[in-house]
């Protein structure tokens, strides 16, 4: 069934002048427990193959499963902050089929009974004009407790896939790992904007996520993935929150699996749209199936027929028992939730004095939580706001990671970037000089204090030193000074410019202006 082929599509305007978008969105989050979801093996990532493996998570005869609690606590938390109702009884059950990377040929999940449904999650979105946001809401149908399967590697062959592989390898480290899959229903009414939706619902689950500390929320590591359904219903109108709109059947949906950032969630919608259109249009039909997607191209391809959920054979997991978590216990959960990001992001927004466009910047670099802390350590906001969305931002961006994971890999901390502000306050740096020890942090060279020693980077303290660079470069350009005695005192900044060479790039530009104004009897 699979095919590296690639598809027919649509310009996507011309797709939406036809079709209406309906997504449905499938997270899926790996729990961030020290030990599996019904065995007591390690979950550390990047453990040697096979190392982190029992009779329990292998599937082996006589083996008996027990539920990790906490598995179970934080999936209520999830719930709850979902705005879910909390099941009081709910059961784990087998779902049947074959993969060679599930030992039991069966995933312990949940089926009919979640523990968490009926929710939402509203997100925001910017304004079609482009100012201020607007909100969005997301209906949830469900979040259930699961366990994640192994991981195939395929060697050989050009792709890493199956298809041309010359043989596959099983890790089953990651079998048994604790997962919450939250499912979305079906999202309508998104219109041309269904890409920017599904991005945005990602991210804010992933904000909301990262502040129950459920996860580490790595997507390039696999512990938070999205699932991607997809179908395009005829269009009946420029508005797609009509009734008319909204009364027309839906269409038969792909599933592209396993899309690992939230730029690629945008570029899969899109893609899919604009796929489905076209096969449409050219009087074809959507085949049910699930579909792989390809960061380095942007598109996806067949994977195989997907099934229905009559198709795994539910039953009722027999060696477990039911989950029924008391109220006592759900509201002590509750009581104990983290404030809601996006009451966060407001509150922040006032105490920091951020415009609306500059809390804008700071979200979509993923640098809030980067700049609460460097505030914490003792740094203005601006500062803070401004050093992050500098060199790190872009080197990240560079690197096609966020921007914490970023800070992570190369080992630059809050307190690093606090550091370097206090030296600018202290006035051993200029601006000009911080940025360069800003690239030796970047860079491995180490603190911000002991990358500027090693560097020799320093503002000359010696105002005798500044006066007679002062002087010289004043006597070399009379015509400039005459500008600025006579009143053009922006003129100096070319003054500046000559000091700051004299001086090597290590004179302090507002002491040198100041100097500069003061010999030439002008007030600054």
């Amino acid at each position: 069934m699979a095919t590296t082929t690639t598809d027919d599509v649509l310009g996507y305007d011309e797709a939406l002048a036809t079709f209406d978008p309906v997504m449905g969105l499938e997270v899926h989050v790996e729990l961030g427990t020290r030990t599996k979801m019904f065995c007591g093996c390690a979950t550390g990532f990047g453990a040697e193959p096979n190392t982190q493996v029992c009779p329990v998570c292998l599937g082996l005869p006589g083996a008996l499963p027990v539920v990790n609690e906490i598995g179970v606590e934080s999936a209520i938390r999830m719930g709850l902050a979902l705005n879910c109702e909390i099941a009081q009884w709910c059961r784990f059950a087998r779902k049947n089929y074959f993969y060679p990377d599930m030992p039991k040929n069966f995933q312990t999940s949940q089926y009919d009974e979640p523990i968490a449904f009926d929710g939402h999650l509203d997100v925001e979105i910017p304004t079609a004009s482009g100012e201020g946001t607007e909100i969005f809401r997301v209906e949830i149908e469900r979040a259930h407790m699961e366990e994640d399967t192994g991981k195939s590697l395929h060697v050989g062959g050009a792709t890493g896939r199956i298809q041309g592989a010359e043989y596959s390898l099983v890790d089953f480290n990651r079998a048994g790992i604790p997962l919450i899959e939250i499912v979305t229903r079906p999202i309508v009414g998104a219109g041309e904007r269904a890409p920017e939706v599904a991005k945005a619902f990602v991210g804010a689950l992933r904000d909301l996520l990262r502040a129950l500390e459920v996860s580490d929320l790595k997507m390039e590591q696999g512990s938070m993935r999205c699932d991607v359904n997809l179908s395009l219903r005829a269009k009946a109108g420029d508005d797609p929150t009509s009734p008319e709109q909204l009364a027309v059947p839906l269409g038969t949906r792909s599933e592209t699996k396993n899309v690992n950032s939230l730029r690629s969630v945008e570029r899969a919608v899109r893609y899919e749209v604009c796929r489905h259109a076209a096969v449409l249009t050219s009087g074809g039909s959507i085949l049910q199936e699930t579909r792989h997607w390809h960061e380095d191209t942007g598109v996806t391809t067949s994977g195989r027929e997907k099934s229905d959920a009559d198709d795994y054979r539910y039953f009722p997991e027999p060696d477990l028992v039911p989950v029924a978590p008391s109220r006592e216990w759900v509201e002590e959960l509750r009581a104990a939730l983290p404030e809601p990001p996006a009451q966060r992001r407001k509150r922040l927004l006032g105490e920091w004095g951020f415009s609306d466009l500059e809390m804008r910047d700071v979200i979509n670099a993923g640098a809030i939580e980067l700049i609460e802390a460097t505030v914490a350590a003792g740094a203005k906001p601006q500062s803070a706001r401004k050093w992050w969305l500098a060199e790190p931002s872009r080197r990240a961006n560079t690197e096609g990671v966020d921007l914490t994971t970023y800070a992570e890999q190369v080992g630059i901390t809050p307190a690093y970037i606090a550091e370097l502000e206090s030296m600018i306050v202290a006035g051993r740096l200029n601006d000009k000089m911080a940025r360069q020890v800003l690239e030796g942090v970047l860079d491995g060279e180490g603190a911000p204090t002991a990358v500027a020693d090693a560097r020799g980077l320093e503002l000359v303290q010696d105002d005798g030193a500044l006066e007679a660079a002062v002087d010289t470069v004043i006597a070399a350009n009379p015509d400039v000074a005459d500008k600025i005695r006579g009143g053009k005192v922006q003129a100096a900044g070319a003054l500046i410019g000559q000091v700051m060479k004299e001086m090597k790039g290590q004179a302090d530009a507002g002491k040198a202006r100041a100097m500069i104004l003061a010999k030439l009897g002008v007030e600054g």
